[in-house]
């Protein structure tokens, strides 16, 4: 019985564990915004964060205002952009291993 239960919670585990992780080895366009000022989410202060799937992560690998000023009009924090990105999420976080802001088509 010990053995099922612990296969069981082994199991569980591992699954859980893989649906934390997704990997975007090739160019992906995703939004990206400012976590907190647009996507609602929790934070301290302006964070870049993307949505991918309806869903909002915090990005490491690259900061907010690398990408310009993120309160001018078309700033993060005033606009949801699209970006073409690489990296993987862990937990709740997207690593970053590339990220390209898309020019505005105006």
């Amino acid at each position: 019985m010990k053995n099922i239960l612990l296969a069981t919670f082994l199991f569980i585990g591992i699954a859980l564990q893989a649906q934390d992780k997704k990997k975007f080895d090739k160019p992906t366009i995703v939004e990206a915004s400012c976590g907190e000022c647009q996507f609602g989410m929790k934070g301290k202060s302006c964070d870049l964060a993307v949505r991918i799937d309806g869903k909002s992560y915090f990005v490491d690998g690259t900061k907010i205002d690398e990408h310009g000023d993120a309160h001018a009009e078309d700033g993060f924090c005033n606009a949801i952009r699209k970006a073409s990105v690489t990296g993987e999420i862990k937990g709740h976080r997207f690593i970053a291993t590339s990220f390209t802001l898309i020019e505005d088509k105006k």
